[in-house]
């Protein structure tokens, strides 16, 4: 009978594979470079992860806020600015923050190798634009327009933290992402 993973054990390296993702980039990603800096092997790694793949996708889903929880329960315009603001300080400053560079890599690594990394990325936009949309369609907007709006979130609050992490500008950047979450809710003209 096959030993069941120590999931406490699983989690641990989870964690410090995300760590040396975020501090070794993943463009390069190499199995046993990484298990030699955790202090662990190939073979645990693939053990408890799976393939490259399948690591990489686990410490994306690790990683990220959780933006289900974050737009559950938006009753009202209002609280939609609210929760797109608690997404916004939660990649900009929260315990997120360095994790968003390795979904911003592999965002900008999918535009150029799709068959490598497009299915990751795809993954990394639905989770985070499914809520944002669900909560708009909630409050009674058309789905498409929901779906418009919170792609004006999503995307618009993603690019900026890139804008904000090569520039360091972070005063411009916060007033702009206050500018695109409000617009997010706005009437169209």
């Amino acid at each position: 009978m096959p030993r069941m993973p120590d999931q406490k054990k699983r989690a641990d390296l989870l964690r410090d594979v995300v760590g040396y993702l975020e501090d070794n980039g993943v463009s390069d990603l190499s199995l046993a470079p990484m298990a030699q800096a955790l202090g662990t092997s190939k073979r645990m790694l693939l053990y408890y992860f799976g393939d490259r793949g399948a690591l990489l996708a686990q410490a994306m889903d690790a990683a990220r806020p959780d933006a289900g929880q974050i737009f559950d329960g938006v009753t009202s315009d209002e609280e939609f600015v609210d929760a797109a603001r608690t997404l916004w300080r939660a990649i900009t400053r929260g315990e997120q923050r360095r994790s968003v560079t390795v979904m911003l890599q592999v965002l900008s690594l999918a535009s150029t190798d799709p068959d490598i990394y497009g299915r990751y990325a795809r993954v990394a936009v639905d989770v985070m634009l499914g809520p944002a949309t669900q909560a708009l369609v909630s409050l009674g907007y058309d789905p498409a327009d929901a779906a418009a709006r919170a792609t004006l979130v999503v995307s618009g609050l993603r690019g900026l933290c890139q804008d904000g992490l090569v520039t360091s500008q972070r005063a411009r950047v916060d007033a702009a992402a206050e500018l695109v979450i409000a617009a997010a809710v706005a009437p169209v003209r």
